[in-house]
């Protein structure tokens, strides 16, 4: 369905492109052999991909039920927009785009017949949904309509769910922190970008000229990269306005030239192995060195953090989604907690409620790191209890995020909420960068009045007596009419 949804989206891309400034042509009704070299030219320069007449979603989804060659038409459309851009500035963003829709698979039907009525059924039923026309007031319900299939698969994809879908009440906060109060960022960066949804709250939440030179991110996962990419393209990102690269951020990273962004947000996997002291010459890598330790090769969380301080401009922000282990752990990670304490570099730690992620009931912490602190204080800040419960999830409410921005921003001090620490405090408390360590949680037990506790055991006491009395006396009437 989402490989779907993504070729009807680029179709009416398409044509609404050729069509854009003449009413009087129908893209989809020319046939193929008036387009000329020039124009298939012009198209890949500017859109990045060239489609068909023959080749739309719409013809294609008009002739599905009776066509029996559709599985192997789509796989030769498919192959054909990822041909089309070889040797074009987009051929990298294109290239490979549909290789996890595979409309040849058994997966569809054991016959052609069974794939090819699976297949039809699908087209049929995104050719049904209602975007209105395409143009830019309604180009972000096809981004809108992805990321809720998204989301739904990643709700019933278990454990690995988390793996490439932040929740977008989650990202929106992750993202507010990382451009707040920055007119302008030269760009974006997400180390482990998923499915991309981190890196296009930005692009919903701010006016597109604040992001001057596009989106960036690196995905380790061949699959969930193709749906980022597929994700840019719904959301109206021109291919030239992002870079998505496949690879180990931690062993292979890409983007060094293009460093330093000023906007960093990530949700990295949680405690997952890495290659760590077994490679010597990571202690050497410019991002590691200076903490003068590696991370545990068990848990990859802080390696993850100093890759993204790396890439952290002078005047940038990077919010981090963390497991809350690694803020109260000793050995490597308290050393590296000392070097960015040290160097001033956490702004601040927010503990976030249980259950807010797909995959995990963990209450994760987000990690602020900034390189142009005014002051040398840490802020902690406690929203585990600003949460909404639902049927599967908790989820952050738009007052929840307000509220924690709010305080973010001022660096008050709020009772049991909010709390800015000098730096020599965390340093005696042997770096712990727990909030629970430096904000006081409210005592939400009842209130007992002793005094009054006290005054109703003793009319207790004395009615348990008047009770034994009675119940003596009754059983000395008993025993003497016995007698």
């Amino acid at each position: 369905m989402l490989g779907t949804l993504f070729y009807r989206f680029i179709s009416e891309n398409f044509a609404s492109y050729i069509e854009a400034g003449d009413d009087s042509i129908h893209y989809a009704e020319l046939r193929d052999s008036v387009i000329t070299p020039d124009i298939k030219d012009d198209a890949i320069k500017t859109k990045g991909y060239f489609i068909y007449p023959s080749q739309l979603f719409a013809n294609m989804a008009d002739s599905a039920n009776n066509n029996e060659r559709l599985n192997t038409d789509l796989a030769t459309i498919f192959a054909a927009i990822e041909s089309c851009a070889n040797g074009y500035p987009s051929e990298r963003d294109i290239k490979g785009l549909f290789a996890d829709f595979d409309t040849t698979s058994n997966r569809l039907g054991n016959t052609v017949r069974d794939k090819n009525a699976r297949l039809a059924a699908a087209l049929k039923g995104v050719a049904e949904l209602d975007f209105g026309d395409f143009d830019a007031s309604h180009i972000d319900l096809f981004g809108d309509a992805y990321e809720f299939l998204i989301s739904n698969y990643a709700a019933n994809a278990g454990k690995s769910g988390g793996e490439f879908f932040t929740p977008q009440h989650v990202s929106k906060l992750i993202a507010q922190i990382a451009m707040h109060k920055q007119t302008s960022v030269n760009k974006i960066y997400d180390p482990a970008c998923g499915s991309g949804s981190l890196l296009l709250q930005a692009k919903r939440h701010f006016d597109a000229h604040v992001i001057e030179d596009g989106f960036f991110g690196q995905e380790i996962n061949h699959t969930t990269y193709n749906l980022a990419r597929m994700n840019m393209f719904l959301h109206n990102i021109n291919y030239d306005k992002f870079n998505l690269q496949l690879g180990n951020t931690l062993e292979e990273p890409h983007f060094a030239d293009d460093r330093p962004f000023d906007a960093i947000v990530s949700n990295p996997p949680y405690s997952v192995k890495w290659i760590g002291s077994d490679d010597p010459t990571l202690i050497n890598d410019e991002r590691f060195a200076p903490a003068g330790v590696l991370a545990p090769k068990s848990k990859a969380d802080f390696a993850f953090v100093l890759h993204a301080l790396n890439y952290l401009s002078a005047k940038g922000r990077a919010a981090i989604v963390c497991f809350p282990g690694i803020f109260y752990r000793g050995g490597a990670e308290q050393k590296i907690r000392q070097y960015l304490v040290d160097h001033n570099y956490v702004e601040t730690v927010i503990s976030l409620a249980p259950n807010l992620f797909f995959g995990t009931t963990i209450a994760v912490t987000i990690l602020v790191l900034s390189k142009h602190k005014a002051d040398t204080t840490t802020q902690f800040i406690d929203a585990s209890g600003l949460f909404k419960k639902e049927t599967n999830n908790n989820v952050l409410l738009d007052a929840h995020i307000e509220q924690i921005m709010q305080v973010f921003d001022s660096k008050a001090n709020v009772a049991h909420f909010a709390q800015s620490v000098p730096l020599e405090k965390v340093a005696t408390n042997d770096y712990n960068l727990s909030v629970s360590s430096y904000v006081e949680a409210k005592d939400n037990r009842e209130v007992v009045d002793i005094g009054r506790l006290n005054a109703e055991l003793k009319t207790t006491v004395a009615r348990i007596d008047h009770l034994r009395r009675d119940i003596d006396a009754i059983v000395a009437e008993i025993e003497g009419g016995e007698a």
